[in-house]
């Protein structure tokens, strides 16, 4: 049997960090099992590989950015925040650059130089790295968590699992903290993939792939119903759409959705209509692909735009239809596409779903329902844009997790 103070289960950098944090305390024993042959496979992947590890600026703009569950994490993100995880890397000689829209990296660019310092930390306090040791079950016996393991049983008053949720399978994350928090009481609340493109039904726009839109806006409706209004950087592709605009409120999308895209940027949908119109029809001789080439759009998209109407190269102002010149002006303020599905967990950076946070507490992570029992990371439900915000949460929950068993 395998005796141990605290278990961390998962290799990420959730686990890793909390791993690192107990481990302050050198009285503690701190294991972290690891069901993979090396830990940070998934963080190795972050922001292209560069690994975009948090968001430069106010720590209070981070809670807009985690959508309908943000609060939960209000405490963990003001106790532990964007400049004290960079200061924690500094201090270890690794510096940082900050892009224009704010995203962090390494100045190396080299997602492996900050899962080095994590790992070389967690040598430095002599945290237990137990690889290729992929936990079979975990329960509760008295005050005792008994774990059995492809590497034997284990043993300690204190668990917190930092499993991840379902994205990135091949990176090791494949749901097994939702059916031991299941086995021990917790509520999972419905899983599936956020953080990702949308592929689009009867799609016309694939030979526009790599057109993309800066803060396009578009609204969201379903079953005929509009359900939301969004704006972000927006990027056609070969089978649909993605960009941060996209991928941000994915979370709150399903097939059968239909999005409706302002392209042109206009401020007010109807003041820009009245304005074409106008234009359009004192426009006599003037061609109409002159027109609509003279909008805030690339040549070869006002061209599309013009194809999927079915104005030809020839067609005057004076005799463009009426029924001709509402389906321009909707092609290009609420052009419709709708959702045939999400992109899957093997394009999905996080999950949205899991753990219900009810049952743990924000100001510690500890389960409501199991003592000595830590959730943090990707296992809760809580899922945060694109842009760092994620890396972020899952270092502030290890930290105050840690915190909380260090005093206990």
């Amino acid at each position: 049997m395998n005796k141990y103070d605290v278990i961390i289960i998962g290799g990420g950098p959730a686990g890793l960090f909390a791993a690192i944090m107990c481990a302050a305390n050198k009285n503690k024993k701190v294991a972290l099992l690891e069901k993979n042959k090396s830990c940070g496979r998934k963080l190795l992947m972050a922001g292209a590989g560069k690994c975009n590890i948090t968001q430069a600026g106010d720590i209070e703009h981070f809670l807009t950015c985690y959508g309908p569950n943000a609060k939960f994490l209000k405490h963990a993100l003001l106790t532990f925040q964007n400049e004290d995880l960079l200061n924690f890397f500094r201090k270890r000689g690794l510096e940082f650059r900050t892009t224009e829209k704010g995203k962090v990296f390494p100045k190396s660019d080299k997602s492996q130089d900050v899962l080095n310092v994590l790992l070389q930390e967690c040598q430095k306090r002599h945290v237990q790295m137990c690889y290729e040791t992929k936990v079979e079950s975990l329960e509760k016996v008295d005050d005792l968590f008994h774990l059995k393991t492809s590497q034997g049983d284990y043993e300690s008053p204190v668990v917190i699992v930092a499993t991840g949720g379902l994205s990135y399978p091949h990176t090791g994350s494949t749901g097994e903290g939702y059916v031991w928090a299941k086995s021990l009481g917790h509520k999972i609340i419905p899983t599936k993939p956020a953080l990702t493109p949308l592929k689009i039904k009867n799609y016309e726009l694939s030979d526009m792939s790599g057109t993309s839109f800066e803060d396009l806006s578009y609204t969201l409706w379903r079953q005929g119903k509009k359900i939301g209004s969004y704006q972000g950087d927006f990027l056609l592709t070969h089978t649909g759409v993605s960009g941060p605009g996209i991928i941000n409120n994915s979370r709150f999308m399903q097939s059968g959705d239909v999005i409706k895209c302002n392209f042109v940027g206009a401020a007010s949908i109807d003041e820009f209509r009245s304005d074409l119109t106008k234009k359009l029809n004192q426009g006599g001789k003037a061609l109409v692909k002159s027109v609509v080439r003279e909008l805030n759009l690339t040549k070869r998209f006002a061209d599309k735009i013009l194809e999927l109407c079915e104005i030809s190269d020839d067609l005057k102002c004076a005799e463009l239809t009426k029924a001709t010149r509402q389906n321009l002006l909707k092609h290009l303020t609420e052009y419709e596409m709708e959702v045939k599905e999400l992109g899957g967990y093997h394009v999905a950076m996080v999950t949205t779903g899991g753990v219900s946070i009810k049952e743990i507490s924000p100001k510690t992570m500890e389960s409501k329902k199991v003592s000595q029992l830590y959730f943090i990371g990707e296992v809760l439900d809580i899922d945060g844009d694109t842009g760092g915000y994620n890396i972020q949460a899952a270092m502030s929950m290890a930290y105050i997790a840690a915190q909380a068993i260090n005093k206990s």
